[in-house]
């Protein structure tokens, strides 16, 4: 569990850094539409801003949902759940933890439809 409580923190650095390299990002787009006089509506360059504060938007979201991810996963180490499927209670493998590190369920529960 040690290598696992290493992996997840390895890859919460990352997805920390990624997030301040899109926060960044998101703080130099907004900017840049605040120096120019773009319309979204009526300006061509409008669209293309719009079009990238929102791909940064959905991306830093996205991080944030993995921290939450990476967060919940080492709350299951914590509390001695962690490889276990939360649907089936069954151990999840061992590659497919290695793969994605904050997996909830194992790779048959995975490929269930949800409802």
């Amino acid at each position: 569990m040690e290598q696992a409580r290493e992996r997840l923190g390895a890859e919460r650095r990352l997805t920390l850094a990624r997030l301040a390299d899109l926060t960044s990002d998101f703080d130099a787009v907004i900017a840049a539409s605040r120096d120019t006089n773009a319309d979204d509506e009526h300006d061509p360059e409008g669209a293309t801003i719009a079009f990238e504060r929102s791909q940064v938007q959905a991306l830093v979201r996205q991080a944030r949902r993995h921290l939450e991810e990476i967060d919940a996963a080492t709350e299951r180490l914590d509390a001695d759940t962690y490889g276990i499927c939360e649907n089936c209670g069954r151990p999840i493998g061992g590659g497919r933890l290695e793969a994605r590190p904050v997996a909830r369920t194992c790779i048959s529960c995975a490929g269930k439809p949800r409802h």
